[in-house]
């Protein structure tokens, strides 16, 4: 912006005193605090309840502030500055606002409601940048103040803009509609938030109500309530997932990560899935659909965008970071309007002299890129900013404009620099929009948190499931064994990323774990291997595939099905061809197929059996005669069936080393997390589980000094001891302890020294550059979990099933 004192006096109907006709105002300021305030800036001197802005004048003239509007002028400082006198300061600044806005002629998106208004004003922006110059309100920036400082962000490249409004109590909202001006009305949630400022929660609706007097449509949810205190001359645009009278009918299915949205307009209908479960995030994520489509959005790009939505922080966080910093993490926004507000906070909570900035590109000012740049020189300069660190093609192209400033093209290449960059003694503010993925960075200046958590790399996964894959002839079926929460790495994550991949089945050992697979929205058909009798009625609730492996359980699992009155239910019938745990014996088979041939309310879904020795490489005797004895049965089985169900016999190891036995499913399990039996195939497979903890305490005990209960370990020698917080009630064997075991501390290893307690152990860190806080790790590449079995003579399922689930997964990509 830029006026005019002439045109100020004018608009304000103020009285001007001071010489006038050389000052040129381009900044709006009530904030005496800001670095940012220039001889170019109009302080306005708001008096609020605790603080009156005419006790900073004279400190702001000595900072080359040289005009005010006031309502009062201090004797001592006539002549020294330019001021305009009104009656009521913010009043005046609410009126410079709306002449402002009176300027431009774009659409305006003014958003009101209890709940939800920041939420889906940074969503909208999200969403529709990429087709239009968005201004928005920085923040939460809806207030009496609020609101016009944001209006006054306003320049000719915009086209679009989107202002949120916020009131306590009646009389407010006329007040803002002025500055606002929407043509375009989202009205959301409406809920308890400053109901001491109204009578009722019908004067709260009419008050909000009043942003949209003038509006061309009003987007909302549809209630009876609400439609009571609308003008009927206002245009609506409605949504409800309840009244079908609403012009857009939404459905919403809830599945464990994500939501999908079944959109009925006018008459066509489309889908929409959104990254959220909760109720709120639906229903603002639905308001910005609504805007959407009002806007002439097309179902692909709404399906698409919607999709990435992702959670908003509203609050600019300050964190404890390495070496002794401070930082200030904005890491999910990067525009003009809001890196003025983060560089003020940078001052307001400024810890140490050094002030660094991370900066991304920053989008949607609506100035040129030099003219915007340039801007944001003048503000870091301002600001008094010591170092610059640019992340972006573009403003890295400006690097020169700042000072101090090391640029990188993107996050990644900063990253891959970040040990060469001294971070030390400072605050740093983290600026950058969501597509930088600033979180990262984040992460890496961040003071470690002591947890422990046991990370799962999905990508590790993937490829693991792409090498058994390939060893699959092409018409082969997989099932993936999930079981005993995906062998101890985590259940729906899993279930969720196979599903991606087109598995065929999914096989778990209990129903509840099917259950709570089915339960959290996996559509893949699910086999449960060990299905006790009591749950077969939850296992056709929930629609299960039960392996059957007895004259009982059969019978009993048909007279559950008669009682529903199904028809053709999937079971799986189980051979035993020498395991000898489940299954039915030859001897059983003529009155197996007796029962089946009589029983439409059924259906085979497949035949399996097990091998006991498909990984002893050495004798394949057992197992072929397993083989043998398995296409006998079922051949048998499937001459009397009259049809041909599925066939699979190879676990794991069978897939590798019995291949041309694949007959039409085969049954993928500890492989997928990383696990072979040979040698030169576990070459071939990628990590899945790395057990991580921290060091909580580090102590040296001397020669004679002990270590833990009963006195286990007695030093010899002068000792560095590290507490781990994980213990045998996390799952780590107290075999694994006295000696026997390590852990890796910084790529070196360091034994265990005494009895593994319930919650934490002890090693010896002696020799080790470590600290308090350092990460180690338990097991995943060094140990692996094959050498901690083999060292415990066990095996690496017993070792992955036993981590406690009171241990936190994380699950991550590269």
């Amino acid at each position: 912006m830029t006026l005019s004192i002439k045109d100020l006096t004018a608009i304000l109907d103020a009285t001007c005193f001071g010489e006038n006709e050389s000052v040129v105002i381009d900044a709006i300021s009530i904030d005496s605090r800001s670095l940012q305030n220039s001889k170019n800036t109009l302080f306005f001197t708001i008096v609020g309840p605790n603080n009156n802005g005419h006790d900073y004048i004279e400190s702001l003239i000595n900072k080359g502030v040289t005009a005010f509007v006031v309502s009062d002028i201090p004797s001592n400082l006539l002549g020294k500055a330019v001021f305009l006198k009104v009656t009521n300061t913010l009043e005046a600044l609410q009126k410079v606002a709306a002449f402002y806005r009176s300027l431009f002629h774009f659409p305006i998106i003014g958003v009101t409601g209890s709940n939800g208004k920041t939420i889906v004003k940074e969503w909208l922006n999200f969403l529709l940048s990429p087709n239009y110059n968005i201004i928005k309100s920085p923040k939460s920036y809806n207030s009496q103040v609020g609101v016009p400082l944001s209006v006054l962000g306003i320049n000719e490249y915009h086209n679009l803009g989107i202002f949120e409004a916020g009131i306590s109590t009646t009389n407010e909202m006329c007040k803002l509609e002025p500055i606002i001006q929407p043509t375009i009305g989202i009205l959301t949630n409406i809920g308890s938030a400053h109901d001491e400022g109204f009578s009722s929660m019908g004067e709260k609706i009419k008050e909000k109500l009043k942003l949209f007097a003038n509006v061309s449509v009003l987007i909302y949810n549809k209630n009876k309530t609400i439609d009571a205190f609308i003008n009927p001359k206002i245009k609506t645009f409605s949504w409800s997932s309840r009244d079908d009278n609403s012009d857009v009918f939404i459905s919403i299915k809830k599945r464990q990560s994500h939501s999908i949205l079944s959109v009925k307009y006018k008459s066509e209908q489309f889908e929409v899935e959104i990254p959220f479960l909760d109720s709120a995030s639906i229903e603002n994520a639905i308001q910005c659909l609504m805007a959407m489509l009002y806007l002439g959005s097309d179902y692909d790009t709404i399906s698409t965008r919607m999709a990435l939505l992702y959670p908003i922080e509203m609050r600019l966080k300050v964190k404890t970071g390495i070496n002794s910093t401070m930082l200030i993490d904005d890491s999910y926004s990067s525009d003009f309007q809001s890196l003025k507000i983060a560089l003020d906070f940078l001052e307001s909570q400024r810890q140490f002299k050094k002030k660094t900035l991370i900066l991304s590109d920053i989008f949607q000012s609506g100035l040129s890129v030099e003219e915007l740049y340039s801007k944001v020189s003048q503000m870091i300069i301002s600001n008094k900013i010591n170092r610059v660190i640019a992340i972006g093609t573009t403003i890295s192209s400006f690097k020169n404009k700042f000072p101090n400033c090391i640029a990188f093209s993107a996050t990644s290449e900063f990253i891959s620099h970040f040990n060469s960059i001294d971070f030390h003694d400072e605050t740093i503010l983290i600026k950058g929009s969501t597509m930088f993925q600033f979180e990262k960075i984040v992460a890496l200046l961040e003071q470690k948190k002591h947890e422990t958590v046991l990370e799962i790399n999905l990508n590790a996964i993937s490829h693991n499931l792409t090498f058994y894959k390939s060893k699959l002839q092409p018409a082969t079926k997989l099932m993936v064994m999930v079981k005993a929460f995906s062998y101890g790495n985590g259940g729906f994550e899993i279930a969720k990323l196979l599903e991606y991949h087109k598995v065929d089945y999914l096989g778990v050992a209990f129903a509840d774990e099917g259950i709570a697979l089915k339960s959290a929205g996996i559509s893949l058909p699910i086999m449960v291997m060990n299905p006790e009798i009591s749950s077969f009625s939850a296992i056709v609730q929930h629609q299960l595939e039960p392996e059957i492996y007895s004259i009982k359980g059969l019978n009993a699992f048909l007279q559950v099905v008669k009682q529903h009155k199904l028809h053709q239910y999937p079971i799986h019938i189980k051979i035993d061809t020498g395991m000898h745990r489940l299954g039915f014996e030859a001897e059983n088979l003529s009155e197996l197929i007796a029962i089946l041939m009589n029983n439409p309310a059924v259906k085979v879904q497949s035949i399996l059996s097990h091998l006991a020795t498909s990984d002893n490489q050495n004798d394949q005797t057992f197992a072929l005669e397993q083989i043998a004895l398995f296409e006998k049965l079922s051949t048998a089985l499937i001459k009397n069936l009259g049809y041909v169900p599925i066939r699979h016999i190879l676990n794991t190891s069978g897939i590798s080393n019995f291949k041309e036995n694949q007959y039409d499913m085969v049954r993928l399990g500890i492989g997928l997390y990383g696990v072979s039996n040979d040698p030169e195939e576990q070459k071939q497979l990628e990590n899945v589980g790395t057990l991580k903890s921290v060091i909580s305490q580090i102590r040296i005990i001397e020669a004679g000094e002990s270590v833990g209960y009963s006195r286990r370990f007695i030093a010899n020698e002068s000792t560095k001891i590290a507490t781990i917080p994980i213990g045998y009630a996390d799952g780590i064997s107290r075999q694994w302890g006295n000696g026997v075991g390590f852990v890796t501390i910084n790529h070196q290893k360091a034994p265990i020294v005494g009895s593994i307690c319930m919650d934490m152990l002890i090693v010896n860190c002696t020799g080790i550059d470590c600290f308090e806080g350092d990460q180690v790790e338990i097991f995943g590449t060094n140990p692996t979990i094959v050498h901690l079995s083999s060292a415990l003579q066990t095996i690496p399922y017993e070792i992955m099933t036993s981590i406690s689930q009171r241990v936190k997964r994380i699950f991550y990509r590269e």
